[in-house]
């Protein structure tokens, strides 16, 4: 007779999750000793970095990856990377061990209190009444993490594997079609809308899809703007109707959208914010339409218009049933960071520009610099759609393991991330897995040694951070401790010999590399 973990592992290969990412406890053991030959278990040195992976490859694949975590301990480690998932709408399905089934009611040893440890983050969660209702389950979570696009869990005892299997009808269905067809008369309201536009605009964010949309932006002949902290760019960063990346407060926002009467967002929300502001996102007389397939991000968005439907079928559609209006000039993005001289210690606009002059138009991008992100918007033009991947939740200690993660996915791209110190320090245990698994990624590392966005934020609140400043810490002796080559960087002659030795031979590196650059504190901080 079979077992319900032979069962599951049948699941696993009929949707694709043949790549296991964890870190394993005891509650596990019985899973994961004595793997098939055809699955693979990824180890990554902590959970954080576990899910960060999973989510790479899923962003990479834009297929839901596995992840295995540890009972209370290994999901509690995870909870914040799980909520970068969720709201980077990257699909996992995650199962979460828990105690032997048979004496949980007396709460054993690593007996977990699992329910609503994950707050409302995953977009599903399950331990299955029967050990028999596992490998349905795992099918349910593949699907529901599809559906709506975050991590789905499932938690199993670990007694339940070797429980007997003799071929139970599973609670999920083999398949599911999602037809994404729009008719036009359902987008009727928003032809009209577009069409009477006297001077429209375009807010694209992750969930958009840059054909149908950069077809649409050209039939509208109308600026294009980036949402502000949005998980990938929506748009290519080098076409010349992009304007840039929308502003994250109020009063700025209501200013660079004035000029326009019709506000089109597309796979972005309505709008994102960071510091509170008083007053109205938009001017009066303003209105707002939202494409998206995300219902939640249309039912919050404060919208004269919301379609929820695929955005890029829509903007297709959009597309052909628009008339064409007259060529604008090109949209004037914002102004380039000013020439900066290559002195000792390096600004990071510096470091950034010699690192845009050299990467090639395919390279992965991942970036987790919150002092810097305004010079990479500016510096770093996102020319394919994962040219820019960043967090989108805010946390940190994203990109460092989600390199990795994609860096496995796309084995044949070039793979760059950009991470604060104080942001690698968040996620610094991937760099073993990078080492171990021979995921030639780059990271670059622009070290000032402090949390400079805070210092900036204290600054601005007008008193005095408490927190100290961390020159000590050396990512690049870190970077060697768990095994990943590291140099340290501290001019511009050096800068500028490792990337003309390391960029051109990126796609094909098979040996990670952690660039420790010295940079300077950046005394401004604007979102």
């Amino acid at each position: 007779m079979s077992t319900v973990r032979a069962a599951a592992f049948e699941v696993l290969r009929r949707y694709g999750l043949t790549t296991i990412f964890g870190n394993p406890g005891s509650t596990e053991v019985s899973l994961l000793t004595g793997l098939p030959d055809d699955l693979r278990f990824v180890l990554a040195l902590h959970e954080g970095s576990v899910v960060g992976m999973a989510t790479g490859w899923a962003v990479g694949h834009a297929e839901p990856a596995l992840a295995v975590l540890h009972t209370t301990a290994g999901l509690g480690n995870a909870v914040g990377a799980l909520a970068t998932a969720r709201v980077n709408r990257a699909p996992l399905v995650v199962l979460v061990g828990q105690q032997d089934r048979r004496h949980l009611a007396l709460e054993p040893f690593l007996a977990g209190r699992l329910a609503g440890l994950a707050g409302d983050y995953p977009v599903w969660t399950d331990q299955p009444v029967r050990a028999q209702d596992v490998p349905g389950a795992l099918a349910r979570a593949f699907h529901e993490a599809v559906t709506h696009r975050g991590p789905a869990l499932v938690v199993v005892p670990m007694d339940d594997w070797d429980a007997p299997f003799a071929g139970e009808t599973p609670a999920a269905p083999a398949r599911v079609l999602r037809p994404a067809a729009v008719p036009d008369a359902g987008l009727a309201p928003l032809v009209e809308l577009l069409a009477g536009a006297r001077s429209p605009v375009i807010v694209a964010g992750a969930g958009a899809s840059w054909g149908p949309l950069v077809e649409l932006a050209e039939r509208l002949a109308c600026p294009v703007f980036q949402e502000s902290f949005g998980a990938l760019a929506g748009f290519p960063q080098d076409h010349p109707q992009y304007a840039g990346v929308l502003p994250a407060d109020r009063g700025r926002l209501r200013a660079v959208l004035a000029p326009y009467d019709v506000v089109l967002a597309v796979g972005a929300p309505v709008f994102r914010q960071y510091p509170y502001a008083p007053g109205p996102l938009v001017e009066p007389g303003t209105a707002v339409a939202v494409v998206t397939d995300d219902p939640a991000e249309a039912h919050r968005s404060p919208a004269a218009l919301a379609v929820l439907a695929p955005p890029g079928v829509v903007c297709e559609r959009l597309a052909a049933l628009l008339p064409a209006r007259p060529a604008a000039p090109a949209a004037v993005p914002p102004a380039p960071a000013p020439e900066v001289p290559g002195g000792e210690p390096l600004r990071p606009a510096y470091v950034l520009r010699e690192l845009a002059r050299r990467l090639p138009r395919d390279v992965v991008l991942l970036e987790e610099t919150p002092s810097s992100r305004p010079d990479l918007h500016r510096l770093v033009p996102a020319r394919n759609p994962l040219g820019f991947v960043s967090a989108a939740m805010g946390g940190l200690g994203f990109a460092v393991p989600a390199a990795v993660g994609l860096r496995m996915a796309l084995p044949g791209r070039p793979v760059v991330a950009v991470v604060g110190d104080g942001s690698a320090l968040y996620g610094v245990h991937a760099l073993w897995s990078a080492a171990h698994y021979r995921v030639g990624a780059l990271f670059v590392v622009l070290a000032n040694g402090r949390y400079a966005v805070m210092d900036r934020l204290a600054d601005q609140h007008g008193g005095k951070a408490p927190w100290p400043p961390f020159p000590e810490v050396d990512l690049a002796a870190l970077a060697r401790s768990l095994g990943c080559p590291a140099r340290r960087v501290d001019g511009p002659a050096e800068l500028g010999a490792v990337l003309d030795e390391v960029i051109p031979s990126l796609a094909a590196r098979e040996e990670p590399l952690l660039l420790d650059v010295t940079v300077a504190v950046d005394q401004d901080f604007r979102p």
